[in-house]
């Protein structure tokens, strides 16, 4: 939803192949269908995302390093706010893991 759905239709529209990275399956897949039918574009996919735990960063960036050729351009745009304090099971702090945590440590695996 919002700038990122926005980011990804452009990219769609381009004509480059779109990753969502979405944390709701139900959700995500929903998004990918309006992207695709707006733009006509089949290369939009959805891969699983919780910047929140860092073994789903982990795993996501695993996936994306073995089976994409290439990667030109990483969007950064999760974000939460307003939560409740929360510590997460890998023992960090909901908001800060989701929003800062999360992201730093995609890109960086994303580096190669």
């Amino acid at each position: 939803a919002g700038i990122g759905k926005c980011v990804a239709m452009d990219l769609a529209r381009r004509n480059a192949r779109t990753i969502l990275a979405c944390r709701s399956r139900e959700r995500g897949q929903a998004a990918v269908e309006e992207i695709r039918a707006a733009t006509g574009n089949p290369a939009v996919a959805l891969r699983l995302l919780d910047t929140g735990s860092l073994a789903s960063v982990r795993a996501f960036a695993a996936a994306v390093l073995r089976e994409e050729p290439r990667l030109d351009v990483l969007v950064n745009n999760a974000g939460v706010t307003g939560l409740p304090f929360a510590i997460t099971s890998e023992g960090l702090e909901q908001t800060f893991a989701t929003n800062y945590l999360g992201p730093f440590l995609l890109t960086n695996l994303l580096l190669g």
